[in-house]
This record gives structure tokens, sequence and C-alpha cells, in this order.
């Protein structure tokens, strides 16, 4: 299938067929919780001070749950033609996020007891001056992931693209952050049409050097100009086969 970026004729065969795209669902929990791991795997460890395997249980149970920033309520999937979610995405609208925290507190406490939970909870508020909610104005997209097998293949930009149409809707600056150490990741969000915010503080002296983060926030040109092939580019085409 053709498509046009920035300008330029692409074949994109290696995007997997059959893909779909859909809101999460509590039956999601099982497939999704690696992802949502894998996204912010240095995170989730320091948050919550557990080997990987404790911390995709925890997110597993938090998915199912109706309300929270783990909810799948908050995540969109990608899944290909057997059905099997291969990506993931959650978008947190800053309208919508005050009641995130008590209810992170609570799921802790409740899931692995107070002696456990406040420690966690210490280490979160670190985490939060690194990671702030988003402002009352912003969608923040968060838990991006895609299944080891699918990476490479244009799926998570497949997603992206599909959830912007809502994302727009709501008139609010669509933010993210990332590792400053993830240039991969960075150079993704780049050209889906990210650009990056300027640092107002430095990190705290408590946060783990390799969890320092950048906020991007979205500008809305790239992304724009990646899309199926209209009646109008027939000069592009033309041009493409000339060369």
């Amino acid at each position: 299938m053709l498509w046009l970026w920035n300008g330029a004729l692409l074949d994109l065969e290696r995007t997997p067929r059959g893909l779909t795209f859909r809101a999460a669902r509590a039956s999601d929990a099982a497939a999704c919780a690696p992802l949502v791991f894998a996204a912010g795997e240095r995170e989730f460890e320091f948050f919550l001070g557990a080997p990987p395997a404790q911390c995709i249980a925890f997110l597993r149970h938090a998915f199912t749950l109706s309300g929270g920033r783990f909810s799948w309520r908050r995540h969109r999937v990608a899944t290909d033609e057997r059905g099997e979610v291969v990506a993931v995405l959650a978008a947190h609208d800053g309208r919508h996020v005050f009641a995130d925290d008590p209810h992170v507190a609570w799921t802790l406490l409740r899931y692995f007891g107070l002696v456990r939970a406040v420690p966690m909870l210490l280490r979160g508020f670190v985490l939060e001056t690194e990671l702030p909610k988003p402002k009352l104005a912003q969608t923040l997209v968060t838990h991006c992931a895609t299944h080891v097998d699918a990476r490479g293949t244009g799926v998570f930009t497949a997603l992206f693209e599909h959830a912007l149409c809502d994302l727009e809707r709501s008139a609010c600056e669509i933010v993210l952050d990332v590792l400053v150490t993830n240039t991969r990741a960075a150079a993704l969000y780049r050209r889906l049409g990210f650009v990056a915010m300027p640092r107002r503080r430095p990190p705290r002296r408590r946060l783990p050097a390799e969890l320092e983060s950048v906020r991007m926030r979205f500008s809305g040109h790239p992304a724009r100009s990646f899309r199926p092939l209209r009646p109008c580019d027939l000069s592009t085409i033309r041009r493409h086969h000339s060369n």
C-alpha cells in the first residue's frame, strides 16, 4: 500500500496486514500488562521496588479496574488478524485525572498491604516530580509499547495515528515523556511530530539518574503528513515514477 510521508512516496508493505484498532477491554489485561511494563520497565521497578514478575502481576490487576491511570478505560490497542494485542498506549485527559493519586494509593494498599505500599508511595512522589500529571489543558500519552515480534513494522505509528483522531477532538495539548537514554523512542516520537519541551528545573536528587526524562509535545504537522494517498497526490506519484 502506498502512503505519503512528508511528501515522499513510501510503500508500507512491512506494516502487518489485518490490524484492528479499538478501545481496550478488561479482558485484555493479560496481554497488555507485560506491554505496559515494557513501556516503563525502569520506572515501574523503581516505583514498586519489585521484580518484573510482581510488577506485571500488579499491572494486570490494576488494568482490570474501572478507574485509575492503569485502568483498561485509559488504554487503546492494536490487534492483529488473529485478534491478539500487538501494541498499546494510554491517554490521560488532564481534566479527568484528579482522583488518580488517591486511586493509586488505595490500589497499592489493597494489593500489597500497608508495610510495602508506604515506601512505594514515597518513591511515587519522587517519580511524579519527573513525570508530572498532565495539566488541565493537556492529554498525556503513556504506556506506549509494541509486542517484540511487531517492533519496527509501523504498528505503533498506525495505532498513534488512529488514536490521534480522537485525541485532537479534545483540543488539548498532547504530551508524552521519554527517558533521556531512550534515544530510539525519542527518534520515533520526533518522526510522529513531537518536539522536546524546555526543562524548568533539574531532576530531584532522590531520583535515579537513569530515570531522567524529557517531556515532549505534539506539534501536529509531521503526523498529519503520514496518510494514504489521495487523488490530489497524482502529481507526486508521477514525479516518483519519473525518477
